[in-house]
């Protein structure tokens, strides 16, 4: 056990490590509040963005009121919760922070995130703790495929950490995840929002996309002039070169990306991205306001309003993309189940005016 493990457990007696977003939410949900939690913000803020160090602090904007989001009480929350911990996974709504978990945990939908809680890359924008990861656990498809089953859900969204450390990326673990929770729940559709395999063969992607996710999602993010500041490990014509490569392996597959907003784009650029994406055939797109996880973090440039995602919205159904969800809380698997009936009724309806 390392020194940092041992001072969270001495100090606060819990059982969760310090590096983890879990810790500071399980300090919150067991009732030790106020000078403590404040305590522990820091000590995580500092042990899972090493990469930030030297970076200056920047003080967050105040949010509008349309961003206010609920904290997280029901019974529902509680349960996801719960078996979520008892499988000992990990899910992207706690470790970056998503301001939707309340909502989607209360229903029991949990996007869950396999290869670890540690990412190899640094991106500026998100909270997902950076370092060196450890081995990938044989038995996490499995153990997520008993989740899915248990939260009898009808659709589900597989993502994971950045695995640079992997020669494959950690294709093949997307793979055998995808299978597990297929022959568990035979009648849960899968969505996988994956990393780009920038490093890797052809036969990476090609693993994950002949495993038979019902979506392959993979995020732009932002316009490529910011992907220096904001997303410095990735190449933004990489990522929309894997997208347009899973429709040249499977036609039929749906494809879905997205972008957030308030980074100090352009409206002519967010348009850009989207002619880029329909380019490779990307069949859905969400847009959301990016929101600062610490001051470490890239800054908030400004708060997009309600009004300005209608109108994103509209353009890109005008640009012809199946399904467009645009505003500002929406997340990449903020809704994911409800947004995949709707891509299936939109084919449908491409396909009935064709004939």
């Amino acid at each position: 056990m390392s020194y940092r493990n041992r001072s969270s457990r001495r100090n606060f007696g819990l059982p969760c490590r310090a590096g983890s977003a879990r810790f500071a939410e399980d300090l919150r949900c067991s009732g030790r509040v106020g000078k403590k939690v404040a305590m522990i913000d820091k000590e995580v803020a500092r042990v899972r963005h090493p990469e930030h160090s030297g970076k200056p602090a920047t003080l967050s904007m105040r949010k509008p009121p349309w961003i206010r989001v609920k904290a997280p009480v029901s019974s529902g929350y509680a349960r996801t919760r719960e078996i979520i911990r008892e499988n000992r996974l990990s899910t992207v709504c706690e470790e970056a922070a998503c301001p939707n978990i309340g909502e989607c945990w209360s229903q029991g939908h949990a996007t869950m995130m396999i290869m670890g809680d540690t990412c190899t890359r640094g991106c500026r924008f998100c909270n997902v703790a950076t370092g060196r990861p450890d081995s990938l656990d044989p038995f996490e498809p499995a153990r997520a495929a008993a989740a899915v089953q248990r939260l009898g859900l009808n659709h589900v969204v597989i993502t994971s950490v950045d695995r640079d450390d992997l020669e494959d990326g950690g294709a093949e673990h997307f793979a055998r995840t995808i299978k597990a929770i297929k022959r568990r729940a035979p009648g849960t559709t899968v969505e996988v929002l994956t990393p780009d395999f920038l490093r890797c063969a052809d036969s990476a992607l090609e693993a994950v996309v002949d495993a038979g996710p019902d979506v392959f999602n993979h995020n732009l993010e932002t316009v490529p002039r910011l992907y220096p500041e904001v997303r410095p490990g990735a190449r933004y014509f990489h990522s929309l070169r894997l997208l347009q490569r899973v429709k040249e392996r499977n036609p039929a597959m749906f494809t879905k990306s997205g972008a957030m907003v308030g980074l100090g784009e352009s409206r002519i650029e967010v348009h850009q991205v989207m002619d880029d994406l329909r380019s490779a055939e990307v069949d859905f797109l969400t847009i959301g306001q990016y929101l600062q996880p610490t001051p470490k973090h890239y800054p908030v440039m400004r708060f997009v309003t309600p009004d300005e995602f209608r109108e994103l919205e509209s353009a890109a159904i005008g640009k012809g993309f199946l399904v467009v969800s645009a505003s500002p809380l929406t997340r990449s698997s903020y809704h994911a189940g409800e947004d995949f009936r709707r891509l299936q009724d939109a084919r449908h309806r491409a396909y009935a005016c064709e004939l």
